[in-house]
């Protein structure tokens, strides 16, 4: 276990959140948060004795703001507002997604600034802790007025309702609390708001997708070097003059990778005075391309890391006299983010896939559909088709969910981000693209081999060799989607990239040496 994480106190970073939730750091609460926690939980106690009108302490909730609820059913009103917030439909979002919901939750209310119980907090801990993961349906939020579909069933089992995964089962929560010897706890005033009200089902997607869009860009670059290489490609466009020239950070980044991804490349060597001027843009304009793509992960990373570090409930408790009804619940700010890497990553699936095709045209040396014996072979012909139809599915993907807005609670809340949907839509469009990705890979792996006896550079060479521990070189057609599934699993994972990093770090390669910004940490 690596050193515990302060909740409330220290600073969040993705690469934290995604530790807290595999359990290799460990979460506290430390005397200073327990500190503001008490004080601000005691603020709302004390609104609620004076009979302060607080919205969500003691009264209704969106167009019911100006119903005044008496000082003995503020309780009564916290229980009430997770029920009837529970209206989620569709399947389960990922168990992963759902802790990493709670872990996001606890850092916000954690500040003292919620009114929260610390009771409530050490019980969504124990959620942590324990793997009680709750079940949170994956559709149903508008992304304003906080996530709050999804964050009700979060913490249905807090009150001994909804269901959990407990141990690879779906399960009621009152039986896995009551198998534990757990209870459910006693919501107290403005906590049941302080819950659902909320970014946190947006915040996990998009910490979720920029892990996993990190992943597809380290490897497309690597990918795409291999079909450079395949194609008996040039490495000039990548040379680094002609890029301080247009001196985009992601551009600059991509080009110096494929530099030390294709140095000392024998294969590289055999070709350069072959006579060939200038290569298809899928293969020339990669550091434009996927620097572009890099650029929109970054601006989602920065946003992310905000987020992440924010308080967006409603409303916000800086004292007894001193409450705040604001709007840090809208989901706007990442919204349009998300939508905008949603495009970024469509199109590394979009260039991925031109790749593909050109590498079965039999053009420079390499056998028509990468197969010696085609006629009684199709070979890679229709693996192509799966990164054609995949490509397409991601366009009708990108349509932005945030230039939408529906006005719901009779008008009260007239805009909303509909970012809740473009969390979900990316990391959808991320799935595709790690199959696309796997048939490139699958494709240029199968491609360089008819290079040989010439060799590529050590890295590409040994990326090459951890397919071949995968999937094996194809003589003749089999069924191709045993060895799809095979690769999209080593990336999926992150071992591809990893293993073909490590590599390159034990040889003395710095792959973002000079942009550090861009390493997903």
């Amino acid at each position: 276990m690596n050193d515990s994480f302060q909740y409330g106190i220290d600073h969040l970073t993705i690469a934290k959140t995604i530790a807290l939730a595999n359990g290799s750091m460990k979460g506290v609460l430390s005397e200073k948060a327990t500190e503001k926690i008490k004080a601000s939980q005691q603020s709302v106690q004390n609104i609620v004795a004076h009979n302060t009108t607080v919205y969500g302490v003691n009264t209704g909730f969106g167009i019911l703001a100006n119903t005044k609820i008496s000082e003995e059913d503020t309780i009564t009103l916290q229980h009430k507002i997770l029920q009837s917030h529970s209206v989620g439909v569709g399947d389960p979002i990922p168990i992963e997604v759902a802790k990493i919901m709670l872990i996001t939750k606890v850092h916000a209310l954690a500040q003292g600034y919620s009114g929260a119980q610390l009771q409530t907090l050490q019980r969504i801990q124990w959620h942590v802790e324990n793997d009680v993961i709750p079940v949170v349906p994956e559709k149903g939020s508008v992304g304003a007025s906080g996530d709050l579909a999804p964050l009700a069933h979060l913490f249905l089992p807090l009150i001994g309702l909804g269901e959990v995964f407990y141990k690879g089962a779906r399960l009621k929560s009152q039986n896995v609390l009551g198998k534990l010897g757990v209870s459910p706890i006693q919501l107290g005033p403005k906590e049941g708001l302080a819950l659902i009200n909320g970014t946190q089902f947006i915040l996990s997607f998009a910490v979720k997708a920029v892990q996993r869009m990190h992943n597809c860009l380290e490897a497309a670059d690597i990918i795409g070097a291999m079909s450079l290489e395949a194609l008996t490609g040039t490495k000039a466009p990548f040379e680094e003059r002609l890029h301080q020239l247009r001196p985009y950070a992601g551009t600059q980044l991509v080009a110096q990778r494929l530099r030390l991804l294709l140095n000392d490349s024998a294969i590289m060597q055999s070709h350069i005075d072959c006579g060939r001027v200038q290569d298809p843009y899928s293969l020339r304009c990669m550091p434009q391309v996927h620097g572009a793509s890099r650029n929109a992960w970054l601006h989602l990373k920065e946003l992310t890391e905000i987020e992440l570090n924010a308080v967006t409930d409603n409303p916000i408790i800086l004292g007894e006299q001193d409450t705040i009804s604001g709007g840090n619940f809208h989901g706007q700010p990442l919204a349009l983010p998300l939508d905008y890497a949603c495009f970024a990553a469509a199109e590394i699936g979009n260039i991925s896939d031109r790749r593909c095709y050109l590498l079965l045209e039999g053009k420079w040396g390499l056998p028509m559909l990468l197969m010696k014996n085609v006629g009684l072979n199709s070979g890679f012909m229709i693996p192509q088709y799966t990164t054609a139809a995949l490509v397409t599915e991601n366009k009708t993907l990108c349509f932005p969910a945030s230039a939408d807005s529906i006005p719901t609670s009779l008008g009260q809340e007239d805009h909303v981000s509909m970012g809740s949907i473009s969390g979900r839509k990316l990391n959808r469009v991320l799935d595709n693209l790690e199959y696309i990705l796997a048939i490139e890979l699958l494709s240029a792996s199968q491609a360089i081999e008819f290079r040989k006896p010439l060799k590529s550079s050590a890295i590409l060479e040994f990326a090459h060799d951890y397919v071949r521990e995968h999937v094996g070189f194809a003589e003749e057609d089999r069924i191709f989607a045993n060895d799809i599934n095979s690769i999209t699993n080593i990336i999926k994972n992150f071992s591809f990239v990893e293993m073909v990093n490590g590599f390159a770090q034990n040889k003395g390669i710095s792959f973002n040496k000079g942009f550090e910004q861009f390493q997903n940490n």
